[in-house]
């Protein structure tokens, strides 16, 4: 792929080894930090949310995963039974809409839960700050968790917690290749940075961090609107409900509108029993 004056367009990605097990308390910028080093002008530091958590000690004692999955939860979206039991996406404390709000059980001792950060933009500007007083360069930094998609199979990682990055790319009143003026494009760039650093990273391999190499133009001096910026919420949120739900709200809703005309009607009678309509 080449842009502008024929310059080939060029990103590197790479997971480094020796990150070991989180535990809280870990000083999470140096033990990246060390991983990483060294980085340059304009480099993403991809951190997965999974050992945020444990360092800012988000692990819970829980033998029922499915209070904990209350407790995070804002917002019921859709709720589906399988033969192991109930699948719920929910709107979690972060706004984000997700299978379980988030509440992982993979990768840590039984009988504890693993929530997300409590605030991972907070989070992810603190590691940006450790990491450029470090290094000495502006970096930007994402943390990452795994989440499904509507009308698609499979998951992939989207930003969940950003510093440093532009997460967004607006398009919209730039000309495209042929002159024609782009209405509604905007490029989620955190979101396409942490699918990118998840290829190199995978789900088992030992490897929570990666480094995105070639998209200085999108990492700032400051620390930028963070990824709670991508959550589609309230009034721009289309698909609010599942289609199980809906169909219930709507046939309720239905019912009880039904039940006020028909109370009105039988009211409407009852005034006007003793009025004739003869001549």
């Amino acid at each position: 792929m080449t842009a502008g004056e024929g310059r080939p367009v060029e990103l590197r990605c790479w997971a480094p080894e020796g990150v070991p097990e989180i535990q809280e308390g870990d000083d999470l910028a140096r033990i990246i930090g060390d991983a990483v080093a060294p980085l340059e002008a304009g480099d993403v530091v991809v951190v997965t949310s999974k050992v945020v958590s444990k360092a800012e000690g988000r692990l819970l004692a829980a033998d029922d995963r499915e209070q904990a999955i209350s407790d995070e939860t804002v917002r019921v979206v859709a709720t589906r039974r399988h033969p192991g039991g109930v699948l719920r996406i929910v709107e979690n404390r972060l706004g984000i809409v997700a299978a379980a709000a988030g509440v992982d059980a993979s990768n840590v001792p039984e009988g504890t839960v693993l929530l997300l950060p409590e605030d991972p933009d907070a989070s992810a500007s603190r590691l940006r700050a450790a990491l450029v007083a470090r290094f000495g360069v502006p970096i930007g930094v994402v943390i990452t968790d795994t989440l499904g998609r509507p009308w698609r199979v499979g998951q992939t990682d989207v930003a969940i917690g950003a510093a440093g990055l532009a997460v967004v790319d607006d398009l919209r009143g730039v000309p495209d290749a042929f002159g024609r003026t782009l209405d509604v494009t905007v490029m989620a760039i955190a979101d396409e940075i942490a699918g990118m650093a998840d290829l190199v990273k995978g789900k088992a391999e030992g490897r929570p961090v990666a480094v995105v190499r070639g998209l200085g133009r999108h990492v700032l001096a400051e620390d930028g609107g963070g990824a709670r910026a991508l959550v589609r919420t309230g009034p721009d949120d289309l698909f609010r409900r599942g289609t199980d739900e809906a169909y219930d709200d709507g046939y309720r809703d239905g019912y009880a509108e039904a039940s006020r005309e028909a109370a009105g009607y039988e009211g409407n009678n009852e005034e006007g029993a003793g009025w004739s309509t003869g001549s």
